[in-house]
């Protein structure tokens, strides 16, 4: 106990050394001057002349008058197009082979084949 004292004793000496007031400064308070009283009153001063009214200005003159526009040009019609080709006629196809005869009792040769044509197409545009 008594060695901690010693090394405490110190430091709070220390701190305590290290430790600045601030200073107060005072501001003594500012003067007010007091008016007196007052005098007695003058004399009133005369009264002015009265100025002069201006002149009337002169009326402006009448501007002139435009001139009248052109008139606008025609708009242009286009070109109208030309009519298209008409479309080729395909080719005629080829007679066909005449068919073996038959022998005598005997009908001829292959099978029978029956034809159907297709549907027709719609024309073109």
């Amino acid at each position: 106990m008594n060695r901690s004292l010693i090394f405490v004793a110190p430091l709070l000496l220390l701190s305590l050394v290290g430790c600045d007031r601030p200073t107060v400064v005072t501001v003594p308070p500012a003067v007010v001057a007091v008016p007196g009283p007052p005098g007695p009153q003058g004399e009133s001063g005369s009264q002015g002349n009265t100025g002069n009214t201006g002149n009337t200005g002169s009326t402006g003159s009448t501007g002139s008058t435009g001139a009248t526009g052109s008139q606008g040009s025609q708009g242009y019609d286009g070109a109208k197009g030309n009519t298209g080709s008409p479309g080729y006629t395909g080719a005629t196809g080829a007679t066909g082979a005449t068919g073996d005869t038959g022998e005598a009792g005997r009908p001829g040769r292959g099978t029978t084949v029956i034809v159907v044509p297709p549907a027709a197409s719609a024309p073109r545009n």
